[in-house]
């Protein structure tokens, strides 16, 4: 993966607030990085989803995950937990994606090893700018580990 990867980059979305989701995938649809973005909106499907199981057993496992803290059923937290703890999957970056900026849930997700956490912009052009560089940064920068 990275700058000279011939194959899209995967992106999957956590997300529970279809708000949110709709500007990210726009934010990401005007990026020329080539992708793929999945979309699901809890931890129990995410989890799901990254272990390609019940609904999602067709799923192709992400390059990256945006994460959204705040979600019914199985929080962000918890989804960051069992990834980090998963040793199939604890290589996939993860990035919180959320509203919060409280320090509890900055040093928590830092603590169970998210690998960046971006706070949703209220404003709709930053929100658009802060997706579209979070995108440039793992779809031409970052080295991504191969996909097993």
């Amino acid at each position: 993966m990275g700058a000279d990867s011939p194959q899209p980059v995967r992106i999957l979305v956590v997300d529970d607030d279809p708000g949110d989701v709709l500007m990210i995938e726009e934010a990401l649809a005007d990026s020329d990085v080539d992708k793929v973005i999945d979309v699901v909106s809890d931890g129990e499907e995410a989890m799901e989803f990254l272990r390609a199981e019940g609904r999602h057993e067709q799923a192709r496992r992400p390059d990256v995950i945006l994460l959204d803290l705040n979600m019914p059923r199985m929080d962000g937290r918890q989804v960051l937990g069992a990834v980090k703890q998963d040793e199939d999957l604890r290589t996939i970056p993860i990035v919180v994606l959320t509203t919060s900026n409280a320090d509890t849930d900055i040093v928590g997700s830092y603590t169970l090893q998210a690998n960046a956490y971006v706070t949703k912009p209220i404003d709709l052009d930053d929100f658009n700018d802060v997706v579209r560089r979070i995108d440039e940064f793992f779809g031409r920068v970052v080295v991504l580990p191969k996909r097993l």
